[in-house]
């Protein structure tokens, strides 16, 4: 667990990828430029001596992910966000299939969430059952700016996406996470909109929508639609790294985020490997909201409101005993692999790097 002044917090990281964008992968020119825009994104944010060279970037490979995401004790456990795009990847960006092999080794520490993209039609439908049936999936990803063909993206209030979101109310899938973030090349930025978030939410009352990203650049729309809708929540992937190197807009993102909608529905997420928890963990837990956003939101980033944003949120929603956690990892094969067992065992965290 991570060492904060002292007291453990258990984190979940809770926006995770294994992605591969080898040149070998890539069957469409807007793979390239996805990559490229990943790589900019983590050397605009990523401290320089934290900066990784573009080919181990475009393919990292589970060693050091386990590495990078436990090795340090800078995350408990991760929750695979996949994102397919198809289109642009030969065998995919980064697959449920593809991430089912490393957290079916490691089920203790990871999460493994499906995807679907209504445009599949049966086929999609299908596979969703596939994947729920396999993996007993608990959430889907939703990329909703993914080209399919001559479709540049679609909706969560269209008449087929619904029809997928009544088959996650059917089979149990409660956890729905939009990608409503940042732009990415060659994807367009109105298909990340945030708006189509509401009539999703109102219609589906039983399942919890974390919208990844927090809608940025569209926070205030996110933040008034999730005011009134309950069941929306928000990950803080993206908005994370603004801890690092730009303070005072991550205090007022946070201020907003915990004005709006409280402290129990934020979870932390790094996502990896766009950015690598074992240098962001640490950023966001010693970051301070400023004294005009204290006073001005009336909020705080205090460790009760820190344990639950960086852990125990993301532990509600999917049914996560972190006290069982803490005993299983004791003597887990990740904790005698990083010598973390003594710190489990004793309830000394380990040092982050």
């Amino acid at each position: 667990m991570y060492d904060h002044n002292g007291e453990d917090v258990f984190v979940i990281d809770a926006h995770v990828h294994l992605w591969d964008a080898r040149e070998e992968n890539i069957t469409h020119q807007g793979g390239e430029e996805f990559i490229q825009c990943f790589y900019d994104y983590h050397t605009t944010f990523t401290p320089e001596e934290r900066e990784w060279g573009i080919e181990e970037y475009r393919h990292y490979g589970a060693d050091r992910m386990l590495e990078d995401l436990f090795a340090g004790a800078a995350a408990d456990m991760a929750i695979f966000q996949p994102t397919y795009l198809t289109d642009f990847y030969d065998e995919g960006f980064n697959t449920t299939h593809q991430n089912a092999e490393l957290a079916t080794e490691y089920p203790e520490r990871f999460v493994l969430n499906g995807s679907f993209d209504p445009r599949d039609g049966e086929a999609g439908m299908d596979h969703l059952e596939e994947l729920h049936e396999t993996y007993d999936i608990q959430g889907v990803k939703l990329y909703t700016a993914e080209w399919r063909g001559e479709s540049k993206g679609w909706r969560l209030d269209d008449e087929e996406a619904f029809e997928f979101l009544e088959k996650c109310v059917e089979l149990g899938i409660e956890n729905v996470h939009p990608h409503k973030g940042p732009t990415i090349r060659p994807l367009n930025r109105d298909a990340f909109d945030v708006k189509d978030v509401d009539d999703a939410a109102s219609s589906f009352p039983d399942l919890n929508f974390i919208v990844e990203h927090v809608g940025l650049p569209r926070l205030d729309d996110f933040c008034w639609i999730a005011a009134q809708e309950p069941n929306v929540y928000g990950g803080l992937a993206v908005a994370a790294p603004f801890a690092q190197n730009r303070p005072r807009k991550f205090s007022e993102i946070l201020s907003e985020l915990l004005w709006w909608l409280g402290e129990d529905r934020l979870l932390f997420g790094s996502d990896y490997a766009i950015w690598n928890p074992d240098w962001l963990v640490e950023a966001v837990m010693e970051a301070e909201l400023t004294q005009e956003d204290r006073m001005e939101y009336g909020v705080e980033w205090d460790l009760e409101t820190k344990r639950k944003v960086m852990g125990e949120n993301a532990a509600e929603l999917y049914d996560i005993d972190l006290e069982a956690k803490r005993r299983t990892f004791q003597d887990d094969e990740i904790s005698q692999q990083f010598d973390l067992e003594d710190h489990y065992a004793s309830g000394t965290p380990a040092a982050a790097d």
